[in-house]
């Protein structure tokens, strides 16, 4: 603003030296030119003029919009607010905008390969097998009397033909065949009352050693092929039932072996909110 200030400034000095050269040396101009440029100062003084208020007019508005911060501060620290904390407040709550923005991306990430995981073990649902999320853990649940007799942890003819059933869909997909597994055996609630067993642990425990065996067995030993590094088993009796064992089908349902996909570092989160 000075600037304009001034360029008009040094404009009029310069139109006022010229009227002053010309009234010292008034011959050779004629009376029309004199009046031109007596018009043009005129001109120059009042776009100086204009200047000059919206200069004063600009400053007047700075002044103001000043005042009016310093009156809003004033009344906030006079409501009880911290002007340093509220600064800070705002900075945090970016801040935790932007984490939750990243950890959306990460979850949506970890959903689509819940999904893809779970597109694959469809296939097995062809089988008549039950594939489901629960306890947080995707697990694909076999029919424990259609895998061995009862009190028994020999496999079946039909038991052994699921499982290599399985364990194709499994070994022919690199996803899968890479993936760690776990062998988790269950029985219903009715006590074993004699046998090698000796009770539903041993039962549990010897049925999903019988399915794990078959599973990481060479295919030319007319097993299922599958990396044993990956595999592993566990028995758990009857306390972890699935149904009632107060009727006989829901006996059925608890005797029974699931093949359970363990999570890897990158899908430790609540797969049954993805589930729903």
């Amino acid at each position: 603003m000075q600037k304009t200030n001034w360029s008009f400034g040094r404009r009029f000095s310069v139109a006022a030296g010229l009227v002053a050269s010309l009234a010292l040396s008034a011959c050779g101009y004629s009376q029309e030119e004199w009046d031109q440029k007596v018009r043009e100062i005129d001109n120059l003084r009042q776009q100086l003029r204009a200047q000059q208020q919206q200069s004063q007019k600009c400053d007047a508005d700075y002044q103001a919009a000043l005042g009016e911060i310093q009156d809003l501060k004033k009344r906030l620290v006079e409501s009880g607010v911290n002007l340093d904390n509220l600064t800070q407040s705002l900075e945090e709550q970016t801040r935790a905008l932007n984490e939750y923005q990243q950890r959306a991306k990460q979850l949506e990430a970890i959903k689509q390969r819940f999904e893809l995981l779970r597109q694959k073990l469809q296939k097995l649902t062809q089988l008549g097998l039950t594939v489901e999320v629960r306890d947080n853990r995707m697990l694909i649940q076999l029919p424990g009397d259609v895998l061995f007799a009862s009190g028994k942890d020999e496999l079946t003819d039909e038991g052994t033909e699921i499982l290599a059933q399985v364990a194709e869909v499994i070994r022919t997909d690199d996803d899968l065949a890479n993936r760690e597994f776990q062998v988790a055996g269950h029985t219903d609630n009715v006590p074993m009352r004699r046998g090698p067993l000796k009770d539903n642990w041993g039962l549990s425990a010897m049925r999903a050693r019988s399915v794990l065996t078959y599973l990481v067995k060479p295919i030319e030993e007319e097993g299922g092929g599958l990396n044993p590094t990956n595999w592993s088993a566990a028995g758990y009796a009857s306390t972890d039932p699935v149904a009632s064992n107060d009727t006989d089908e829901g006996k059925a349902k608890n005797r029974r072996v699931e093949l359970v996909v363990l999570p890897d570092v990158k899908e430790m989160l609540d797969l049954n909110s993805l589930a729903n």
